[in-house]
């Protein structure tokens, strides 16, 4: 069986995950969904790029979890990309969910679409935080009315030093078994970045019908989809 460790994007703790959880844990899988530092209900720890690297890894080998399936979601994927090359054989796969990879040196901020100069203006205006999204920038991304609730007020101010900050890897991230999960609704095609990778015979292409948040859009089909990367 594997252990699931489960890790959301921007503004979001482990509670994101609360509608995949129960078929993993049906199909006898373990389940261990992060909050990060500075985070939903740790949003008082001071937090950089590395803090979220070694928050993984401290619980992968705090736990002492072997046979780990590591998934993160957007922003997250920047993190888990780094502590999925850390954790070594303890690792069976990464499933990055509609999400950004780590490049050596770079950061979230300097692939933001409007440019990094951009990005960091708007951290600084909000006093060194990324500001949660509104109910608006939730539509057409197939949430519901009483989703969208929940993710607004399951989200809190992101630490901006963890968008900032440099990514750290050690090998070619082409390496690590990896499944790339590319919600289409947020997007036909995968960045170049991730393009380039998918080249690896270590990566594959999943696609899904939804937006960027299918814990909430389609947890179920979500959940389906991790089942088949464990099997």
């Amino acid at each position: 069986m594997a252990e699931f460790v489960l890790v959301a994007g921007a503004w979001l703790g482990s509670s994101a995950w609360d509608e995949v959880l129960p078929p993993l844990r049906a199909a006898g899988h373990g389940t261990h969904p992060l909050t990060l530092s500075g985070l939903a209900d740790k949003r008082d720890v001071p937090a950089g790029q590395q803090t979220h690297v070694q928050d993984i890894v401290d619980e992968i080998e705090g736990r002492d979890l072997r046979d780990v399936v590591l998934v993160g979601h957007s922003y997250a994927g920047i993190p888990v990309g780094q502590a999925a090359e850390r954790i070594g054989d303890r690792l069976t796969r990464v499933v990055f969910v509609d999400s950004e990879v780590p490049v050596d040196g770079g950061s979230f901020a300097s692939g933001w679409w409007q440019g990094q100069a951009t990005f960091e203006a708007q951290i600084a205006a909000n006093g060194g935080y990324w500001a949660p999204l509104d109910v608006a920038d939730f539509e057409g991304q197939d949430l519901t009315d009483e989703q969208i609730a929940r993710l607004v007020a399951a989200s809190t101010p992101h630490p901006g030093a963890t968008l900032t900050e440099p990514a750290v890897l050690s090998r070619p991230l082409g390496e690590l078994p990896t499944t790339y999960v590319k919600c289409l609704l947020d997007g036909p095609e995968p960045n170049d970045t991730v393009a380039k990778l998918l080249t690896s015979e270590h990566w594959r292409l999943v696609t899904m019908a939804t937006g960027h948040w299918p814990m909430f859009s389609q947890p179920a089909e979500l959940a389906r989809v991790l089942l088949a990367e464990a099997a």
